[in-house]
């Protein structure tokens, strides 16, 4: 089979397409012919060294496909059955290998491209709305990078639970997206805390979802009101400095929160939870979600360049290279 290779750290260019074996599922694992595979923000720092990977590498955790092969130990998959993943390993390939147990059911009505492009931002955008902060009825919401993969999803469950959405964007093709996708309120990065507290009459508004980082932290402390809440779910500008919980204090007692995925898909049930109402959402039309650039698999280098360079909205898959 193909797969993406790379050697050792370094730029897009590192990302070699290559031939290599085709991985044999062990106990408890499905191996399965990938249809699509999601590429992420993480492969980016992954690929530079940033998170440290064992070289040589081959990127990817977020695919779907069709199961091809069942190893020994697995119970509840069969071969021909439909599934995707947030948490495979190896997934920039023709054929990935994932733990049953984090395998998750696609309904017949939702198609493969879909299926991948929804495991790690449809469940990071439901567990930012339901978990970190469950915004309601009554909630005003400050999401940043709102035509982004996770803002254009995170956008809609908000609404979708009567909160009211204020979003930034950096370009005007940018928020026309997101308010397609039902955001009250798009504004740019330049004075985003100034038009959150007057959009909320100086109040400020009741949680901050964060996946910028350092070049927006500060000024999304501003934002809140007093006991709101920051959710900082990554650092798409770069990390966040060491900050002084003083600044809570004297900003209102405000409440900061670092989460992550993982965190919340703690065993096969609340996998299960997570995906069947972002899968179901998006199978009834309830949740648009927005593929907003294909590339074949072997040119995943240029994929990680458009991605950095942020030329890209909507999420960005990989589709193999198959005559």
């Amino acid at each position: 089979m193909h797969a993406i290779i790379a050697p050792h750290t370094g730029g897009p260019e590192v990302l070699e397409y290559a031939e290599t074996a085709v991985p044999q599922p062990g106990p408890g694992q499905l191996r399965f012919r990938v249809a699509a595979t999601g590429v992420n923000f993480i492969e980016t720092y992954q690929r530079q060294g940033i998170y440290p990977m064992p070289f040589p590498w081959t990127p990817g955790a977020e695919a779907s496909g069709v199961v091809d092969a069942v190893g020994p130990e697995v119970t509840g998959f069969a071969v021909g059955d439909r599934v995707a993943t947030a948490e495979g390993s190896a997934c920039y390939a023709e054929y990935a290998v994932v733990d049953a147990d984090k395998a998750l059911p696609v309904p017949k009505e939702l198609d493969l491209e879909t299926a991948a492009a929804l495991p790690l931002q449809g469940m990071t955008a439901h567990y930012l709305a339901t978990s970190s902060f469950p915004a309601g009825a009554g909630s005003t919401a400050l999401v940043h990078a709102g035509a982004g993969g996770v803002g254009l999803l995170l956008t809609q469950l908000l609404k979708a639970r009567g909160a009211r959405v204020i979003t930034t964007v950096s370009t005007t093709g940018k928020a026309e997206l997101a308010r397609g996708a039902g955001a009250d309120l798009v504004i740019d990065y330049s004075d985003f805390a100034t038009q959150a507290r007057q959009f909320t009459d100086g109040r400020g508004v009741d949680v901050v979802y964060d996946g910028v980082g350092k070049d927006t932290f500060d000024r999304s402390l501003e934002s809140l009101r007093i006991r709101g809440s920051l959710v900082l779910f990554g650092a798409a500008s770069g990390p966040v400095p060491p900050v002084d919980p003083q600044r809570l204090n004297s900003a209102g007692s405000l409440f900061l929160t670092r989460p992550t995925l993982g965190h919340h898909l703690l065993d096969a049930e609340e996998r299960r939870w997570r995906s069947s109402e972002v899968f179901g959402a998006a199978s009834e039309g309830r949740l648009s979600v927005r593929i907003g650039a294909r590339y074949p698999l072997s040119e995943a280098a240029e994929a990680h360049r458009d991605l950095a360079g942020r030329r890209t909205t909507g999420k960005v898959l990989l589709v193999p290279d198959r005559s």
